[in-house]
């Protein structure tokens, strides 16, 4: 039995109201950055400028109302994902950026909730939370290392760490190796 696609019906642009209605319902199920607030809208209205223009009037209305505000998003963004995750600064900022949140906002977010944070407890709350415990052998010890870049901690923490487990100094002489920059984005 073949599958076969059913051709998606177009969908009929929303009326300003209408698409009001759904930008509720959507920032009732998850927080939305005005960014990925825009997208989703611009999906649901006539392509041009008369589109963009409902669009933008239904998200000004929604920042007058206070349902749509991406200071408020970051600190909460920023709060969950450092006490439930147990993330870095790096990370956080990243995660921000990527979900549109322009880089004044999420650096006052991200100062003000990392200001009187230890870096080192905190590095250690994340491998506990993924139960990630001291290497026996260079691989491990670079799985380690890389789990700790992709979740924004600075090298000198992850070498603290690391020394204070008595990993040998040819491991961490290895460990130089490895693109901070490429693992940041490549989370395990």
């Amino acid at each position: 039995m073949s599958f076969q696609s059913r051709p998606k019906k177009a969908r009929e642009p929303l009326s300003e109201q209408a698409l009001y209605d759904y930008a509720v319902k959507a920032l009732g199920r998850r927080m939305r950055t005005e960014v990925e607030l825009r997208r989703l809208l611009n999906a649901r209205v006539e392509q041009g400028p008369r589109g963009a223009a409902i669009a933008a009037s239904v998200i000004a209305r929604l920042k007058e109302q206070k349902y749509l505000d991406d200071k408020s998003y970051a600190e909460t963004f920023t709060r969950l994902r450092q006490e439930n995750e147990k993330l870095g600064q790096r990370s956080v900022r990243q995660k921000l950026a990527q979900k549109g949140v322009p880089r004044e906002v999420a650096e006052q977010a991200i100062e003000a909730r990392y200001e009187d944070t230890n870096e080192e407890a905190l590095a250690r709350q994340h491998l506990e939370r993924k139960r990630l415990r001291k290497p026996t052998n260079e691989k491990e010890t670079a799985r380690i290392m890389r789990r700790l870049v992709a979740a924004g901690f600075s090298t000198g923490v992850i070498y603290k760490i690391l020394r204070q487990w008595d990993v040998p100094d040819e491991s961490l002489v290895a460990l130089e190796t490895i693109d901070v920059d490429s693992s940041c984005n490549s989370e395990e």
